[in-house]
């Protein structure tokens, strides 16, 4: 968590350049008083700086949500597009949604430019608040679209795997819709998941389970990476 020392000619400009440099308002910080600073003899003479120490407090996730809505309407000004931003705190997490004409630009292929956007916002927002802020971003609804879209594929090669009684692989994904594959079929009996390979190569392989609870081919417990 950010810890300043400042020191200003009074305590209220103190505060003031805390609240600047932390982008925090200030109900949002705990403040230290050092040393509350003193005139001396006409301003001049003897004169000391007040100094404080300050650090955010634990800020509230509603607070995290409007300065969340802040950052990406200023990063999507730099957008050619008209945009809004809706802004939602629940269940720990900072949900975004962005409303415009030109979405598809916005998501990008398989929701790229939004994952590309969602950690941009969160890295920001993190340093900012001083702790981990998990921050979503969606677009006209784009996310769960994607979700139902791809626990139909899981289901889909599900079949296919229990059919042809061997492994099948997804195409290359990226961490949060292979994530989707494996709690689609966490509860599936007939298979299990593990994902595979490298970097952008990384997949999910769906493995047929025989009898008696081993894969015919892989033998471990899904893997949620």
């Amino acid at each position: 968590m950010s810890v300043l020392e400042i020191e200003e000619k009074s305590l209220e400009e103190a505060i003031r350049v805390a609240c600047e440099r932390l982008k925090l308002p200030r109900e949002l910080l705990e403040i230290e008083i050092i040393s509350k600073g003193s005139s001396g003899i006409f301003g001049i003479v003897g004169a000391k700086k007040a100094k404080i120490r300050v650090r955010p407090k634990v800020p509230s996730f509603e607070h995290a949500a409007e300065r969340a809505k802040e950052v990406l309407s200023y990063i999507l000004e730099y957008v050619n597009l008209p945009t809004v931003v809706e802004a939602e705190a629940r269940d720990d997490h900072v949900y975004l949604n962005i409303v415009s004409n030109g979405s598809g630009l916005l998501i990008g292929k398989k929701g790229q430019t939004l994952t590309a956007l969602q950690y941009l916002v969160s890295r920001i927002i993190s340093k900012e608040l001083g702790r981990n802020i998990p921050v979503v971003v969606d677009a006209e609804n784009y996310r769960a679209r994607r979700e139902k879209s791809l626990q139909d594929l899981a289901r889909q090669l599900s079949a296919k795997v229990k059919r042809l009684k061997k492994p099948i692989a997804t195409g290359p994904m990226n961490a949060q819709d292979r994530r989707i594959i494996h709690l689609a079929l966490k509860d599936e009996p007939a298979v299990k998941t593990k994902s595979k390979g490298e970097g952008n190569m990384r997949r999910v392989v769906i493995y047929p389970v025989r009898a008696g609870g081993g894969s015919s081919r892989n033998n471990s417990r899904n893997s949620n990476r």
